[in-house]
C-alpha cells in the first residue's frame, strides 16, 4: 500500500531527525553553552519570518496543487514551473529586504544575522513540495538523510569551542542550502519544460497568499516566545527554553509525520469527490495520533527533570522543568495536524484554518506578554501550551457539522488512562534510578510494555489499526 509506504518513509525521516539531535545536541549544548545557544535561537527566529515570507505558503499550496494535477503531465509541469518561479522571485525580494534590515539596525549580533540569511536562499530553492504532491517521499527522505549525516560529521569536526558559533550557524545554513539543491536534478524524470511566455507565476499569488497567512501566523506563535524572551529575559534562559522546545518538537515530529503524507492523499480524494473516504481516513488518523501522542506526553513528563541535565549538561536543569510544562502540547498539535492539515486544508476550507491559527497567535502573544512577566521562562512554555490548546479546540468546533466530534473523542479515555498508569510506573523508576543510557532504555521499555498491554486489555481502536497494517506488510513490496 503506497500510503503506508509513504508514511513509513516519512516516519523513518522523522526518526533520523530525532536521532541526529540525540547525537549532536549534547555536544553542541556543552561546547557553545546556554548564552551562545540563545544567540543562535534569537537570530534564527528573526530569519524564520523572512524565509517564510519568501516561500509565500508554497510548501502547503504547491503540495496541494500538484496533488490536484499530478495525473496530467502538461498541467502538472506548467503548475510546477509557475509555483517554483513565484517562490524564487518572492524569496529574492525577501532576502533583499532582510539584508537591508540587518544593515540599518543596530545589534551586537549583526554578523550572526547575516550568516542566517543562508536559510532564505535554501527555502527559496526548496522544491520538496513537488515530490510530496506526487506522493514520492523516497527522494526527499534520502536527500534529508544524506545531508543530515554529512552535517553531523562536520559539526564534530568544525565546532570545537565557544568561539565557533559563527561556524555552527554557517554549517547549518549551507547544509540546508545543499539539501534544497540536491532535489532539482530529479525533476527531469517527471516534469517537462514549458516556454516562459506561457507561464503565469503570479496567477498563484492569491492562492499561496491564502495559505501563507496561516503559515506565518503559525510561525509567529512558534517563535514569538523566543523573540519576547530575548527582549524580556536573558540569552541564557532563552537557550534553556530553545532546547526544551526542540526536544518536545522532535518527539512530536514522529506523530505529525502522518499529516505530511495525508495532505496530498486527502487532496487527491477531494479532487475525485471521495468525501466518504476523506471522513474515514480522518477518523483513523485522529485515533492514531491520539494513541501515539498521549504516551509521548506522559513519557516526557515522567523523565524530563533528570533527562535534561544528563542529556544537555549540568547547566540545563531548568530545561527539564520546561519540558514538563511543554509536553501536553504534543497532544494538541497532533489533533490540530489532523483537523487542520488533513481536513480543512485539503477540502479548501483554508479560511477557517487561517482564522484558527490567527486566534492562536493572538492568544500566544498576549499569554507570553503576561506570563513571561509573571513566571519568566516558565511563562513562555505555558503560553505555548495554551495557544496550541486553543487552536485544537477551535478547529474541532469548526468541523463539528461535517465530522462527528463524539466519534473522534469517544475512545480518548482509554489512551489517557493507559498513559496515566504508564506515567506512574516510569516516574517511579526515574526517581529511583541514576539517569544514564541504560536507565533511560529500561524506563522507555517499561513504558511501552505497560501502555501496550493496557491498550490491548481495554480494546483500544489502535490495536485493530496495527493489525491491519501488519496484515498489509506483504503488499508494501511493489
Amino acid at each position: 500500500m503506497k500510503l503506508i509506504k509513504n508514511y513509513l518513509y516519512n516516519v523513518g525521516n522523522q526518526i533520523l531527525l530525532l536521532l541526529v539531535p540525540l547525537i549532536t545536541v549534547p555536544y553542541v549544548s556543552r561546547v557553545l553553552g546556554p548564552h551562545n545557544s540563545g544567540i543562535n535561537a534569537y537570530t534564527n527566529s528573526w530569519v524564520t519570518f523572512f524565509y517564510l515570507i519568501g516561500q509565500m505558503g508554497v510548501m502547503m499550496y504547491g503540495n496541494r496543487e500538484i496533488a490536484y494535477t499530478r495525473d496530467d503531465l502538461g498541467t502538472r509541469s506548467k503548475t510546477f514551473w509557475e509555483i517554483a518561479f513565484l517562490q524564487i522571485i518572492m524569496s529574492s525580494l525577501s532576502l533583499l529586504a532582510y539584508i537591508i534590515m540587518v544593515m540599518i539596525t543596530s545589534s551586537p549580533f549583526k554578523l550572526y544575522f547575516l550568516y542566517q540569511s543562508l536559510w532564505i536562499m535554501a527555502y527559496g530553492l526548496d522544491i520538496s513540495w513537488y515530490f510530496m504532491g506526487i506522493e514520492d517521499f523516497k527522494k526527499t527522505v534520502v536527500r534529508n538523510s544524506i545531508v543530515k549525516l554529512v552535517s553531523v560529521g562536520l559539526i564534530f569536526i568544525v565546532v570545537r569551542g565557544k568561539d565557533d558559533l559563527s561556524k555552527y550557524i554557517l554549517l547549518l545554513g549551507f547544509a540546508q542550502l545543499a539539501g534544497s539543491l540536491t532535489l532539482w536534478p530529479y525533476i527531469k524524470e517527471s516534469i517537462s519544460w514549458v516556454k516562459l511566455n506561457k507561464l503565469k507565476p503570479f496567477s498563484h499569488f492569491k492562492g499561496s497568499l491564502l495559505l501563507f497567512i496561516p503559515t506565518i501566523t503559525t510561525q509567529i506563535y512558534m517563535v514569538i516566545n523566543r523573540i519576547m524572551l530575548g527582549q524580556m529575559s536573558t540569552q541564557s534562559l532563552l537557550g534553556q527554553f530553545d532546547y526544551s522546545d526542540k526536544i518536545v518538537k522532535l518527539v512530536l515530529a514522529i506523530v505529525t509525520a502522518a499529516s505530511t503524507v495525508m495532505l496530498p492523499h486527502m487532496a487527491n480524494k477531494f479532487a475525485s469527490g471521495d468525501i466518504k473516504g476523506i471522513k474515514k481516513s480522518l477518523y483513523n488518523s485522529f485515533d492514531f495520533v491520539t494513541a501515539l501522542s498521549i504516551p509521548l506526553v506522559f513519557g516526557i513528563m515522567a523523565i524530563a527533570e533528570t533527562f535534561a541535565p544528563w542529556f544537555l549538561g549540568k547547566h540545563y536543569v531548568n530545561t527539564g522543568r520546561l519540558m514538563l510544562f511543554e509536553a501536553p502540547m504534543i497532544l494538541f498539535i497532533a489533533w490540530s495536524s489532523v483537523t487542520g492539515n488533513q481536513y480543512l486544508m485539503p477540502v479548501k476550507r483554508a479560511h477557517e484554518y487561517t482564522l484558527s491559527v490567527t486566534i492562536g497567535a493572538v492568544i500566544n502573544i498576549i499569554a507570553n506578554y503576561i506570563l513571561i512577566k509573571l513566571l519568566n521562562v516558565n511563562g513562555a512554555a505555558i503560553a505555548s501550551v495554551i495557544s496550541e490548546l486553543a487552536i485544537a479546540a477551535i478547529q474541532l468546533w469548526m468541523i463539528r457539522k461535517s465530522i462527528n466530534i463524539g466519534r473522534l473523542l469517544n475512545n480518548c479515555w482509554k489512551y489517557i488512562l493507559s498513559g496515566l498508569v504508564m506515567f506512574e510506573v516510569v516516574f517511579y523508576l526515574n526517581q529511583h534510578m541514576l539517569m544514564n543510557i541504560f536507565a533511560l532504555l529500561i524506563q522507555m521499555f517499561a513504558g511501552v510494555i505497560i501502555y501496550g498491554m493496557l491498550l490491548f486489555i481495554l480494546r483500544a481502536p489502535i490495536i485493530k489499526q496495527v493489525n491491519l497494517i501488519l496484515k498489509s506488510k506483504n503488499k508494501l513490496v511493489e
